[in-house]
């Protein structure tokens, strides 16, 4: 028994000392000299988390590590420059930050800038932000919210042709001097057809108020249709909105436009000829005028209104300095509320088949005080009181534009002489107007520097009088190309072109053929 038991221990003993004996061995994992241990290579998340100030993005984390699969694993006692300094061989513009590639970016110009987006994803990001004025051409572009995820720092918004239900992969263009559609063969011109192709009101009013919580420093917007809500929704939004184009407007529509009180640039179409109609009136007007105070310029197209609409306007509006007047539909008696714009300085009247038929006594007309320039195209000034209402009404403008209007002959231009401060004239296709209705004009206008004469057929240079002669010796600007007939006459000089053919040709001549193509020599008798 004896013996067993110190057997027994010596087995206990000698198996405590194998245990210490192998706990005692260092290991491998624990002891960084042992023989054994075999080191960890180094990772990517490791570069990744030392170097956070130059890889700012997981899309550059991924790259290296697709890079590293390509590339030399380093040693235990390599570090991490090296790789990055041949991966900024590949692409070094992923070491700067969006900010930075922003400034570069924008440094360049439009015809390189526009094709950046192409290089990668993130270019095609940074591109987005740069863009500030966009036309879109298809409104679901705008309600799926893409667009304002594309482009988000949008200041210019044209949403007019994106409002058209209109056959993008039609060839046939309807176009017209304000706006533009595809239309299909079986179309037809028929009065008002336009407003079948222009999308519900209610969804217009959703693509605003989209626009309006995606980019709210907008700064110009163009749109067609849509109700007040839309347009409110814009307003409250958007306060740095300065300048809008409002195509079909109406008098509801301009309900919404009292929130717009920074507005300064403001473009009203309310009838198109054979697209849409619709009406703006005195109460239209009125509305914009008492919403608006700080308007800069308005532009008043197709538009119907009277003396009060435009009196409203000048007593309210009193920073207004251009007005255009485009095709209106206003009633007689519009002309002598022009005066109460007293900082009026430029007046455009611009297509237009009447001017004011009926404009008033002529004591009730008083020239507007501040206007500079007066600008007349494509109206009719056949009516004399219509015209002899109007000069006197700009009276007091320094310079003037008349080109391609009908029916300026000379005693409707003989009413110009009501301008007593006149710098500059411009006439350019007024073919009725002769050397004489000119000269009578003009002779009065003793501050007049420039003139500018292009193609008006019935001035004559053989009609210049001596008088109208040193007048234009004196001026400081002078174009004079009445007849373009004279200058390609007087071009062709020495060409032996422009003559008769009687002249030009004799009466007999040969005209030999090419060899090889007919044998004989025909002979033309003239």
């Amino acid at each position: 028994m004896g013996f067993a038991n110190h057997r027994q221990q010596s087995v206990l003993l000698e198996g405590e000392r194998r245990r210490s004996s192998i706990s005692s061995v260092p290991s491998p994992q624990t002891n960084p000299n042992s023989p054994v241990k075999k080191k960890r290579t180094p990772r990517w998340s490791d570069v990744w988390l030392k170097n956070t100030n130059t890889l700012e993005n997981v899309i550059v984390a991924m790259q290296l590590q697709s890079f590293s699969k390509d590339s030399h694993i380093p040693t235990p006692n390599s570090k991490t420059k090296p790789l990055l300094a041949n991966f900024c061989k590949i692409d070094r513009t992923l070491l700067l930050s969006d900010e930075l590639l922003l400034r570069i970016l924008s440094k360049l110009p439009d015809s390189q800038r526009n094709s950046n987006f192409l290089v990668c994803k993130r270019w095609l990001n940074l591109q987005g932000r740069l863009v500030r004025s966009l036309r879109v051409m298809d409104l679901n572009f705008l309600l799926s919210g893409r667009l304002i995820l594309r482009f988000p720092n949008l200041n210019r918004v044209d949403l007019v042709s994106g409002s058209l239900m209109s056959s993008r992969n039609s060839g046939i263009l309807l176009s017209n001097r304000i706006l533009s559609m595809h239309v299909d063969s079986w179309f037809l011109p028929v009065p008002g057809v336009g407003e079948e192709n222009i999308l519900d009101n209610m969804v217009i009013d959703k693509g605003l108020k989209t626009l309006a919580s995606g980019c709210p420093n907008l700064r110009k917007l163009a749109f067609i249709g849509g109700s007040e809500l839309g347009l409110l929704s814009v307003a409250e939004e958007c306060e740095t909105l300065q300048e809008l184009e409002l195509h079909k407007c109406n008098d509801n529509l301009l309900r919404g436009i009292a929130a717009c009180e920074n507005l300064q640039i403001l473009k009203l179409i309310g009838n198109v000829d054979g697209l849409y109609s619709s009406v703006v009136t005195d109460i239209g007007l009125t509305i914009l005028a008492q919403g608006c105070k700080r308007l800069v310029k308005l532009e008043l197209n197709g538009c119907e209104g009277s003396f009060d609409g435009i009196k409203a306007i000048g007593q309210c509006c009193q920073m207004l300095e251009e007005l255009t007047i485009c095709d209106h539909r206003m009633d007689d008696g519009w002309l002598a509320a022009l005066s109460y714009c007293e900082n009026l300085k430029t007046l455009r009247i611009m297509s237009c088949r009447k001017i004011d038929p009926n404009p008033g006594p002529d004591e009730y007309l008083s020239p507007c005080p501040a206007l500079e320039r007066l600008h007349l195209h494509n109206c009719q000034l056949r009516d004399r009181k219509s015209a002899k209402a109007l000069f006197v009404t700009c009276g007091a403008a320094r310079e003037i534009f008349i080109s391609d209007c009908w029916g300026l002959v000379d005693g409707i231009f003989s009413f110009a002489s009501h301008f007593w401060r006149v710098k500059f004239l411009s006439l350019e296709g007024c073919s009725l107007l002769t050397t004489q209705g000119l000269e009578s004009v003009i002779l009065q206008w003793n501050e007049l520097q420039s003139l500018r004469v292009v193609s008006c057929k019935n001035i004559k240079e053989s009609s210049i009088s001596p008088a109208l002669s040193s007048l234009f010796s004196i001026f400081k600007d002078l174009k004079w190309r009445p007849d373009t007939k004279s200058l390609l006459s007087s071009s062709l000089i020495g060409t032996h072109m422009g003559k008769k053919g009687g002249r030009f040709f004799k009466k007999t001549w040969d005209m030999k053929v090419l060899p090889g193509v007919h044998d004989h020599t025909s002979t033309r008798q003239t």
